[in-house]
């Protein structure tokens, strides 16, 4: 980071100190999350994207492959389709936006800040989580090549920018219920009633 970062880095430590000690809690998560995402994409997200890159498309090319989906080019990040019936051919890229990387990077940043669970707690969901993300992401690549190589070029649009995505966001949409709604439903307590969780 240049000098205005370490600046800012330096006010960013200091609003989350006032905001603890008023115990304003809503005002420290807000700040502390949005804070650590555009601290973690600066630091972090340079040097973690191109090696998850080429891990998606190697892990989506060996399931292609078992398959007959799609194959990888992994030096390149190009996944080959090849339609089942006129056996035209679509490359498609694994760049930044397809890696997972902000959707890990989000998720952790909320998590750091989510009292609900000890320090330990959230390193560990940190990383189970990190993986869930890869893992749907993964069947939302797998999903857009499976309707091209049934359904032909045509089917890219549709597949990529519409059931891509919302097969990714229903998974993640539940993964976010879990570790947060429901941990924050199990462990409150209304008018000393507390709500319990049988798992």
């Amino acid at each position: 980071m240049n000098f205005l970062g370490i600046v800012i880095f330096i006010i960013w430590i200091y609003m989350l100190s006032v905001f603890k000690r008023a115990k304003t809690d809503y005002f420290y998560f807000l700040c502390g999350s949005i804070g650590l995402f555009v601290f973690m994409m600066i630091t972090i997200q340079p040097i973690v994207t191109e090696a998850l890159m080429v891990t998606v498309t190697s892990t989506t090319g060996r399931i292609g492959k078992i398959t007959g989906l799609c194959s990888a080019y992994q030096d390149y990040n190009i996944l080959f389709v090849e339609n089942s019936a006129n056996h035209v051919a679509i490359s498609l890229y694994i760049d930044y936006e397809c890696s997972g990387i902000i959707e890990m990077l989000v998720f952790v940043s909320l998590l750091a800040f989510f009292q609900v669970y000890d320090v330990l707690q959230r390193i560990v969901i940190s990383i189970a989580g990190c993986f869930c993300i890869f893992i749907f992401n993964i069947i939302r690549i797998l999903c857009i090549c499976g309707m091209i190589y049934y359904g032909g070029n045509d089917m890219y649009y549709i597949a990529h920018t519409i059931v891509g995505r919302i097969v990714f966001y229903v998974f993640s949409v539940i993964l976010y219920y879990y570790v947060f709604t429901h941990a924050q439903i199990v462990k409150q307590s209304i008018g000393g009633f507390g709500y319990t969780s049988d798992d």
